[in-house]
């Protein structure tokens, strides 16, 4: 079966953020949405014609994750990553952002140090801060067009903090890390006593030639101090179903980790969450394969587009996901007015470089291109007219 992602879907009126949320966010609706990190491509049909299954049965009162649920991210986590999990290993979590939010709290004190790297993921920066944590940032570095870790500031940075949180593969700049980059991680944390959170929910989304490496399959002292989350949400265009799990090998940090989790309440879940995770996983590699290829290419227009028409403007294309940095330094523009031309002249709404990671990212911003190339042309278009 062939997929259309090039078919135009009005999510207005829906309730979603990215359309719906725009006057909350950007005190306006006349912006064309290309920052939450969702796609305007419909769901798998397999999920839909699930969750309609269910609701055949007229009772949707609590629910318990199903053994299926478990045996099917197994079998995704096994046969794309080579982890050879148990469903012991495994625990249903709402969502990554809440996660990692738990395991900042069962596993370090106020006035710990909790290490990121940015740009990054702006939950990462918060979640740290709002917990009485001390957030220490190490800057990445940009090489041949991609983020990369000096590993000197690395090193320098993890001395004296009691976790990493770490963004495989990374949000908002794409990059896939390696093997070789990722022993490193491990060996300078298992050094310094850090443990690693590894948030891995763009892993499904990496784009073609590239490869993904879960970061506890690299090495036994990768396994050994980390806990990884996943989720079919970025993969399949199901956020809203809020069905994500955590992975953790090291049955001390397990044992410890899902008592806490348990102790809160954090078991059961939503219902569709578990039958649309099921559909997705067991049913959605097609469209997951073609999806990616669509992605591929707007990757490729974005380069090319920028490349040709905005010179300027130094992009990082990515290697996994459906974001793009944007780096429009070289104008020579306060941050002020880079933000009025993109949203006052250009009409676009896109993620603020400062929210993941202050003003070393002022001129920087973040487009989602994961969305019908008609809609990527046009806001180049209106993006190259404001410049």
């Amino acid at each position: 079966m062939t997929y259309d992602f090039d078919h135009p879907l009005s999510r207005r009126n829906t309730d979603c953020v990215k359309h719906d949320g725009l006057n909350h966010f950007f005190h306006r609706d006349d912006l064309l949405p290309m920052w939450v990190a969702d796609m305007d491509f419909q769901s798998p049909d397999c999920v839909i014609e699930a969750l309609r299954t269910r609701l055949d049965h007229p009772v949707l009162g609590y629910h318990w994750p199903p053994q299926s649920y478990f045996d099917v991210v197994i079998g995704w986590l096994g046969r794309r990553y080579g982890i050879s999990a148990t469903a012991e290993e495994l625990h249903f979590i709402p969502g990554i952002v809440a996660g990692i939010s738990f395991v900042v709290q069962a596993f370090t004190s106020p006035g710990d140090g909790i290490l990121v790297t940015t740009p990054v993921y702006p939950p990462f920066l918060n979640i740290p801060s709002s917990s009485g944590r001390r957030l220490v940032k190490c800057p990445l570095v940009i090489k041949d067009g991609r983020f990369e870790i000096d590993f000197d500031s690395f090193e320098q940075h993890a001395a004296g903090c009691k976790l990493l949180i770490l963004s495989n593969p990374h949000n908002p700049g794409g990059t896939v890390w390696s093997p070789d980059t990722l022993r490193r991680i491990a060996d300078i944390c298992a050094r310094h006593g850090l443990l690693v959170i590894s948030d891995e929910i763009h892993a499904d989304l990496t784009l073609p030639p590239h490869r993904h490496t879960s970061f506890p399959t690299v090495s036994a002292t990768a396994a050994a101090i980390s806990i990884m989350f996943m989720a079919p949400s970025k993969t399949f265009n199901i956020a809203g179903l809020s069905s994500s799990v955590s992975y953790t090998h090291n049955p001390e940090l397990r044992s410890r980790f899902h008592a806490y989790l348990d102790n809160y309440g954090v078991a059961g879940g939503n219902v569709f969450a578990f039958v649309g995770a099921e559909a997705a996983f067991r049913h959605g590699e097609e469209w997951l394969g073609q999806m990616l290829q669509y992605l591929k290419a707007n990757a490729e227009y974005t380069r090319e587009y920028l490349t040709s028409n905005m010179p300027l403007v130094k992009a990082v294309i990515p290697e996994a996901s459906f974001l793009v940095w944007l780096d429009f330094s070289e104008y020579g523009f306060s941050h002020e007015e880079s933000l009025r031309r993109i949203q006052d002249v250009a009409g676009l709404a896109l993620n603020d470089g400062t929210s993941f990671g202050g003003d070393a990212h002022r001129n920087c911003f973040r487009i989602n291109i994961g969305c019908p190339r008609a809609t990527l042309s046009l806001a180049l278009e209106k993006l190259k007219n404001a410049f």
